[in-house]
């Protein structure tokens, strides 16, 4: 089985990493974090100009109807560039709710500005401190109004809409909430990576439109979150990457005692564990995006696989790459916070390393028992 990328793509992932440069996109990053705006309005306008944000939209609702396989390139060259953008919440996860749940009328309505980058969604999800979990979900859905409170919403401050998972009776379901209507109240909530947004919005009987079979809700958000967790595997894998490339490009460029630091053998065994981190994650990716690709009854395990080791390997590259720059790695002026900031942002986003693991082992058991 080839899982290699075509040539066209491999030509797409190429123009986004060159876009991406061209736009200092790193520095972007760096401006937003420094300073009072919750993303780079300029870059993300850019970014919907070029058209990834329409990658995966069908023709019919002004998308470029490509596949899912082209969105995964697009998202490693995001995460490689530290994009500050909306761009995950808004198109791995509010796009995908709608294309797979959403009506014709709905479809109609947002997803045409949500391809041109016009409009911004998101997903609320987490209510506390904890996994989110069918039973300790609160936020209530009652004659087409929800209440409830939903904390560490990804870039809730500037969407301009949410799906919104809460019980209506005794079952969990999805729903559409306007943030811009009456009943919809924002509080930005400080973060680790302030480049990427979050926040915790409260309802207080606002309106709410269902998405899908309510009697489905918990199934079907347990399936968008896998296919957005290739896409946000394959944004950790680019941030892994680059950080592992920062790495080495400081210890060959760094003398110590007349010599690279690279060629110390310290130095060396850093870059081979994250050079090996960064290539099994790769593979694993590569499974995923297979899955997602051809909605493969493994996508559940191919998307915990790949989540779990894009994870650690972002974790893994940007954490070494501080430590290879050494006392300069932990100055602000350095970058490389920058990346460690991000890998635990997007570590966080849609449920933790541990959830992941979780969801992987009862994928495999329930695959023991066909």
């Amino acid at each position: 089985m080839n899982f290699e990328f075509s040539a066209d793509q491999i030509q797409l992932k190429d123009i986004a990493r060159k876009f991406l440069e061209k736009e200092d996109s790193v520095k972007r990053a760096r401006a937003v974090l420094e300073g009072k705006d919750s993303y780079d309005e300029e870059l993300w306008k850019l970014i919907g100009e070029m058209g990834f944000t329409a990658t995966s939209i069908p023709e019919e609702y002004d998308g470029l109807g490509l596949g899912y396989l082209e969105l995964c390139v697009i998202a490693e060259e995001l995460g490689r560039s530290l994009a500050p953008t909306p761009f995950s919440s808004s198109v791995y996860l509010a796009t995908e709710f709608l294309l797979k749940l959403g009506s014709n009328e709905v479809k109609q309505n947002y997803l045409p500005k949500l391809a041109s980058g016009s409009s911004i969604g998101t997903f609320a999800h987490t209510e506390k401190n904890t996994a989110p979990t069918e039973l300790n979900i609160i936020c209530e859905v009652k004659d087409g109004s929800i209440s409830g409170t939903k904390i560490a919403v990804p870039d809730g401050d500037i969407a301009d809409f949410a799906v919104v998972s809460a019980k209506e009776g005794s079952v969990v379901g999805l729903f559409l909430v306007d943030l811009n209507s009456d009943g919809v109240e924002r509080v930005n909530q400080p973060t680790l990576d302030p480049s990427r947004s979050h926040a915790s919005l409260t309802f207080n009987n606002a309106t709410a439109i269902t998405l899908g079979s309510a009697k489905e809700g918990w199934e079907n958000l347990q399936y968008i979150l896998d296919r957005a967790a290739v896409l946000f595997s394959f944004e950790q894998l680019g941030g892994a990457e680059a950080s592992m490339n920062m790495a080495k490009e400081y210890a060959m460029g760094r003398f110590a005692f007349g010599r690279s630091i690279a060629s110390f053998q310290a130095i060396k065994h850093k870059l081979a564990d994250m050079y090996i981190a960064v290539e099994l994650a790769r593979s694993n990716c590569y499974y995923g995006a297979w899955a997602l690709s051809t909605d493969a009854p493994e996508l559940a395990t191919a998307a915990a696989t790949s989540r779990v080791s894009a994870s650690q390997a972002f974790n893994e590259c940007s954490k070494e790459n501080i430590q290879t720059h050494g006392g300069m790695g932990f100055t602000w002026e350095f970058d490389c916070h920058l990346y460690y900031r991000r890998c635990r942002q997007l570590a966080a986003n849609i449920g933790s390393q541990s959830i992941w693991k979780d969801k992987l082992i009862s994928s495999l058991e329930r695959a023991n028992q066909l």
